[in-house]
């Protein structure tokens, strides 16, 4: 009886072994590829040669598989007053008991803490309590006022009145930022800023005859940079916020009456530390 071809009986060719050795051995680097790909945190730019040039190592490769990440930051702003005179300024254009009242931006300081919770794989809602030394001038001129220039300017004839505040911020933002790019992604981000004075700083009674509210809303956006290094994430951001509230509060002097709506505006510079 013929010697039985273990081939024969499992009906293999060498053909077909070949076929199923090369689909066997795509599907494992493949797989090694994959993981490979998953693991490897650095990418090399060659020259001529392959010479290496640069080296680019992903950091934090797994900080967006975290759902909360907590941070700080340090906010340099600019705000003013969006001014609206009052009826009194209207009836008093032809009289010499007007003024005129412009909006002067003034620079100011925040710090707070952050805390960023992922919500998706391209949002996330982001609380940032803090404090902000805020200050708001208010220049006052008198109907008609015309500058000497033998006299420069004569600083007698110009008010200018300062709203100055220690303030508590809430913000509550929904963040949307793109795919990561190495150590770099953009966001933009929006919501809300609801504002309470813990304290106000009035030393001269003389340029303090405006009042404003102690308590304030805002609408919030701006856009921002996410740049990733080996051990914390910074992010500069630049935000834009507007008042919705109406912070004026009517004193008893010609500055006051002279206006009819505060609002709130301010650019500040985030700089932030997660």
């Amino acid at each position: 009886m013929a010697t039985p071809d273990l081939r024969h009986q499992l009906h293999l060719h060498r053909s077909q072994i070949g076929r199923v050795a090369l689909v066997s051995f795509l599907a494992l680097a493949t797989s090694l590829g994959a993981q490979a790909q998953r693991k490897s945190s650095s990418s090399a730019s060659r020259g001529k040669g392959g010479r290496v040039k640069s080296i680019t190592v992903n950091n934090l490769p797994g900080y967006d598989d975290k759902w909360f990440h907590p941070g700080f930051y340090i906010a340099p702003h600019s705000s003013r007053f969006v001014i609206e005179q009052s009826t009194a300024y209207i009836q008093n254009l032809n009289t010499n008991r007007g003024v005129t009242a412009n909006a002067i931006s003034s620079a100011g300081f925040s710090v707070g803490f952050v805390g960023d919770a992922r919500l998706g794989d391209y949002f996330n809602l982001r609380f940032a309590p803090g404090v902000s030394f805020v200050t708001r001038q208010i220049e006052f001129k008198p109907l008609g006022y015309t500058p000497d220039p033998a006299r420069m300017n004569d600083p007698t004839e110009i008010i200018t009145q300062e709203v100055g505040a220690t303030q508590a911020d809430f913000p509550l933002l929904l963040k949307f930022h793109s795919e990561r790019r190495r150590n770099t992604r953009v966001y933009v981000v929006g919501g809300v800023k609801p504002s309470v004075n813990v304290g106000n700083r009035r030393k001269d009674p003389d340029r303090n005859q405006i009042t404003a509210a102690n308590t304030d809303m805002a609408i919030e956006y701006g856009i921002g940079l996410d740049l990733f290094y080996p051990y914390f994430k910074f992010a500069p951001e630049l935000r834009f916020s507007h008042g919705l509230k109406n912070l004026y509060e009517p004193s008893n002097n010609v500055y006051s009456n002279s206006l009819q709506s505060l609002r709130s505006n301010t650019v500040t510079l985030y700089l932030t530390f997660e």
